[in-house]
């Protein structure tokens, strides 16, 4: 069977609100899916299809269909994401949108189902003072749940399930798209927000792993078009904030596995990151990773975190004071917010085991690789070069003068634990500073491993006094505030563990109850590793007050003191050797001090190297980066040109195969239209549908006219043996029926004038009927009308009264309504004057303006013209001395080429065998260049031409005034010499016999006889031939001395 024809997507949504109309929501959105996810959909303008897809989102979202959504909407991320993203985007946030109010919807059911199930079960209890019925003990003790747990079970976590699948199948559609990267962040957001305000921590640790998923294949398939960049900053830092929010609400679930993934993931992008982010968002990262390392009783590393955390407050603390920074970019930092993370600070280093116990990380000596590794993570995760340990922790607190800015029962505990520890005194001194700490819910957390430091540093100094104690005088030593007690049996394991790991050396005897402490002097205590995730309380300067050395010490710094006793002796012996170290030391500090001037130099210089050299690494790895960044976009656009033109090719491809099936589709069915139309009928042809291609249209055209053909035959035969039957039944019928026409007619009269005497006579009797109740209406009438006539006449005199009265009234309403028009006639009409006055003034004072601005503008272009004028004058004379000048350089050109023709004519011979006709030579300047210039119909004379008719029509100065020193002028008929353009080429024409005149005889010929009618008037005056000359037209004097005008001013 043939695929449904493809139809428009406004067909469609038509279509599916019909459906919706009949409820059938699910065959409407069954339509709406197969048109989404057709292929021919692909083609079809977005605008169009996203109404089909809203529609589809709704009827998803209201039948839970969430398999059908998510492969809709990845069709249609398909087909818009080239196009319009906004539309995926309208798209995504509707589908969550929907889902949301759902979830939301159930919830409220939910609480009205639980409230009326409430109110029935207190309706209907019997019996107020018992708390159970037998059913809702039984119901409870098959079901273990309560009712409200069951309502939400059956009506809320279907919803949520949905709900779930729809942020997934939306972070799924959105992944590794850098145009759709906004929207991405934000789903993310809110499905964090889903699982915090649901409790919903399963889910949040499948939300988590997907994340990083997401994360890992834009890492991996970075080279595809429009996939997100991790090394653009702002990528980075809203993946960041993401991560920031995923932090925050582990941290809330109390999931502190995920919350350690996320801050392995925040410090990774951080790492990535060429931004230094927001001290705001740091200080959460530290605050959190407090939280976290507090929960799995690291105490040596959140110490080392609160460190950190209050050195960012100082910090930013310091940044808003100078104005380096923005108040919204950093945490809070007053003077409470500092004095309380001191606090936490100091009592954090102080809870700090010295040893490890069981419930404790402490100085773990069996340094394995797996435990270097975790604490190289977390001095990394912290932002650290080395690992932390205790003594640094306390050096480093000591130095930012935080025991002036902890609370005083912290610095209390400070000096009691680290400076001034007495066993004998230290819980009478310590029990009211463990009841204020107790007393605080944050601080309470620290009470139990400050007990295990308590109790290292009480047995610590009860080995160098004593060798052996009583395990009661021990807990009398060791006895806290009432809610903190500890018992014998703590004691006893602490002693094992500390044991165990080797940092006590402790025998119990439990018969006798007595503690007996190592004596061996050749016994060595082992030492606690500098980098154990505690840290260590131990070094050869005690970290507390030492009573006095154990007899192991005393015997192994038994050499060292013999060395300190023997170097003190020396100075007594020989008093020289003081000396001697005084100048020693005096010439060092010379030399120190001569030496320090050129080490500052050397110093400064290497720092200028350092920073040049930093400069240009840096400058080299930015033009890399440029470099990078360039050839990325260029690839890039490479690919999105690629990937254009083949879309334009698929599509191109498509919409041919799609013509083309169109096409076919369409004479198939036209074919098996006409093979239909040849199977009716009693003359059917038989044709295969199976071998149709083998027909066309015209073949099956000619058998339908051969088939019509037929039965066009067929017809006319049987209607004309029809029409032949017929006329012989019909003539049989009317001879027969002729026999019996006069009876019938017989017949029929007598019935008809029976029917006429009955109508007559039942007419009559009705209207004597008629006419008698008519008469007997009458006279009941008239014994009425006296009655009629005065009610009629009291109603019209009541009439006319009412009318009168409503008259009178509408009268004085009129003169009411007229002095109220003429009054507000009369204030129009003097507001109107009022107004036509104020127009009236103000256009005076416009007139006025006006005038003025036009008086002054005259006055001003009054000015200009005569500047113009007095401009125009001085250039006239300008151009009339050039003119001058002009004028005077051509009559001295005119008379140098006079006397040069008149020396050319004297030089000429007087005679010649025959008369030539007359040419002027012209002067070499004159000629034209190149090929002679014809006299053809509509051109325009050249420069030259009209530079020569110039120089004819101007008055030639007579001979006499050249000088008296020119040839004498002849009479005869002057001999001049072509020009060479005009000269015919090759050797001269001789005159011979029987030649044919040239073209330029012919031409010359036709001028002299053109010229000789013209003059024939004039030979019989003339005594001989002049040659033609210019008319002489001397020059005219001007007005002023030396100033010549031309002759197109002269007129």
């Amino acid at each position: 069977m043939p695929p449904p024809p493809h139809q428009k997507p406004e067909n469609v949504l038509k279509r599916a609100h019909e459906l919706i109309g009949v409820n059938q929501a699910p065959a409407a959105l069954n339509l709406l899916h197969d048109h989404i996810t057709s292929k021919r959909s692909r083609n079809v303008p977005i605008v169009s299809l996203e109404p089909v897809m809203l529609l589809l989102v709704e009827l998803s979202v209201e039948q839970k269909k969430g398999k059908l959504a998510k492969d809709a909407l990845y069709s249609y991320k398909n087909i818009a994401q080239n196009t319009n993203i906004s539309t995926i985007e309208l798209v995504l946030k509707k589908f969550i949108e929907l889902a949301a109010e759902k979830v939301t919807e159930a919830q409220k059911k939910a609480d009205e189902v639980q409230e009326s199930i409430e109110a029935t079960a207190t309706s209907s209890i019997d019996d107020l003072e018992a708390s159970e019925t037998p059913e809702s003990i039984l119901l409870a003790t098959v079901s273990g749940e309560q009712s409200r747990d069951r309502t939400e079970r059956a009506v809320v976590t279907p919803w949520l399930k949905f709900l779930w699948e729809a942020y997934r199948t939306v972070l799924d559609i959105l992944r590794n798209n850098a145009r759709l990267e906004i929207l991405y962040q934000s789903t993310a957001t809110q499905a964090f927000d889903f699982c915090l305000k649901y409790q919903r921590k399963t889910e949040f640790r499948r939300l988590c792993e997907l994340l990083r998923n997401h994360v890992q294949t834009a890492a991996k398939y970075s080279s595809q078009m429009h996939a997100i960049n991790l090394n653009d900053p702002d990528t980075l830092q809203r993946h960041l904030e993401t991560r920031f929010q995923q932090l925050n609400v582990a941290v809330e679930l109390e999931l502190w596995q995920e919350a350690f993934r996320s801050v392995e993931d925040i410090h990774t992008l951080l790492n990535l990151s060429k931004r230094p982010p927001k001290n705001i968002m740091m200080a959460n990262y530290y605050e959190k990773l407090t939280r976290i390392f507090l929960v799995g009783e690291n105490y040596l590393f959140h110490a080392a975190a609160w460190s950190r955390y209050y050195s960012l407050l100082r910090q930013s603390a310091a940044f808003v004071a100078t104005g380096q920074s923005k108040k919204s970019d950093n945490p809070s930092a007053t003077e409470a917010d500092l004095q309380k993370a001191a606090s936490f600070v100091l009592l954090s280093a102080l809870s700090i085991p010295v040893i490890s116990t069981s419930r404790s990380r402490g100085a773990m000596v069996d340094f394995d690789e797996a435990k270097k590794n975790k604490n190289s993570r977390l001095t990394h995760l912290l932002g650290m070069a080395t690992a932390p340990t205790r003594a640094g922790l306390f050096s480093d607190a000591l130095s930012k003068s935080l025991l002036k800015r902890a609370r005083s029962e912290i610095r209390g505990l400070y000096n009691i634990l680290e400076v001034d520890f007495h066993p004998l005194s230290i819980c009478q001194k310590i029990s009211p500073i463990l009841t204020k700490i107790g007393a605080d819910s944050e601080m309470q957390k620290y009470i139990l491993p400050l007990q295990q430091v308590i109790l290292t540093r009480l047995f610590q100094q009860l080995s160098q006094v004593y060798e052996s104690v009583d395990l009661a005088f021990v807990e009398s030593l060791a006895r806290f505030p009432d809610p903190f007690q500890i018992s014998r049996g703590t004691i006893e394991k602490f002693i094992m563990n500390g044991n165990k790991k080797g940092d006590l050396s402790i025998r119990m005897d439990h018969a006798t109850g007595i503690l007996n402490f190592d004596k061996d002097v050749f016994a060595s205590s082992k030492a606690v590793h500098a980098g154990s995730a505690a840290g260590s309380a131990e070094s050869p300067v005690g970290s507390v007050q030492r009573l006095q050395s154990t007899p192991s010490e005393i015997v192994r710094s038994q050499l060292s003191r013999l060395t300190t006793t023997l170097y003190t002796t020396c100075f007594y012996v020989d008093p020289s050797l003081r000396q001697r170290q005084l100048e020693t030391r005096q010439a060092a500090l010379a030399r120190a001090k001569a030496g320090a001037e050129q080490e500052q130099r050397e110093t400064l210089a290497r720092k200028e190297v350092i920073q040049k050299r930093k400069e240009e690494a840096s400058e080299l790895q930015a033009k890399r980066e440029k470099e990078k960044a360039r050839q990325k976009r260029l690839q890039e656009q490479a690919l999105a040109e690629a990937e254009e033109r083949r879309l334009a090719q698929e599509q191109k491809d498509r919409e041919e195969k799609r013509l083309k099936d169109e096409r076919d589709r369409v004479r198939r069915d036209e074919l098996k239209k006409q093979i239909a139309d040849l199977k009716i009928g009693p003359n059917a042809i038989e044709i295969d549908i199976e071998n149709i291609d083998d027909y066309d249209s015209n073949r099956l055209r000619a058998m339908k006219l051969a088939q019509l053909e037929r039965e066009k035959n067929d017809i006319n035969e049987k209607l004309r043996i029809t029409g032949k039957r017929i006329d012989h039944l019909e003539r049989a019928f009317r001879k027969e029926e002729v026999k019996k026409l006069s009876d019938d007619y017989a017949k029929q009269r007598e019935r008809d004038l029976a029917a006429y005497e009955t109508v007559k006579t039942e007419t009559l009797k009705e209207s004597k009927e008629k006419h008698a109740e008519s008469v007997e209406l009458k006279h009941r009438l008239t014994r009425i009308m006296p009655y009629y006539e005065s009610f009629r006449k009291s109603l019209h005199d009541r009439r006319r009264d009412e009318f009168e009265k409503r008259q009178r009234d509408a009268e004085r309403e009129l003169e009411k309504q007229i002095a109220t028009r003429k009054k507000e006639y009369r204030e129009r009409k003097l507001r109107e004057k009022r107004e036509r006055e104020e127009k009236e003034r103000a256009l005076r004072e416009a007139e006025e303006q006006a005038e003025k601005e036009k008086k002054e503008q005259e006055q001003r272009a009054e000015e200009k013209r005569l500047e113009l004028a007095k401009l125009k004058e001085k250039r006239e004379r300008e151009r009339q001395e050039t003119l001058e000048k002009v004028a005077l350089q051509e009559r001295r050109e005119e008379e140098a080429m006079a006397r040069r023709r008149l020396e050319r004519e004297k030089a000429e011979p007087m005679s010649s065998r025959r008369e030539p006709i007359a040419m002027d030579r012209t002067a070499s300047n004159d000629r034209p260049s190149g090929a002679p210039r014809l006299p053809l119909a509509g051109a325009k004379p050249s420069w030259r031409d009209r530079e020569a008719s110039r120089n004819a029509a101007a008055p030639a100065r007579p001979i006499s005034a050249a000088g008296s020193n020119g040839p004498p002028s002849r009479t005869g008929t002057p001999m001049s010499r072509t020009d060479s353009n005009e000269r015919p080429s090759g050797p001269p024409r001789l005159p011979l016999a029987g030649s044919k005149p040239s073209w330029r005889e012919r031409e010359a010929a036709k001028q002299a006889q053109a010229a000789g009618g013209a003059a024939s008037g004039a030979k019989d005056s003339a005594p001989a031939p002049v040659p033609a000359q210019a008319p002489t037209e001397t020059l005219k004097p001007s007005g002023a001395p030396g100033k010549w005008v031309p002759r197109r001013r002269q007129k």
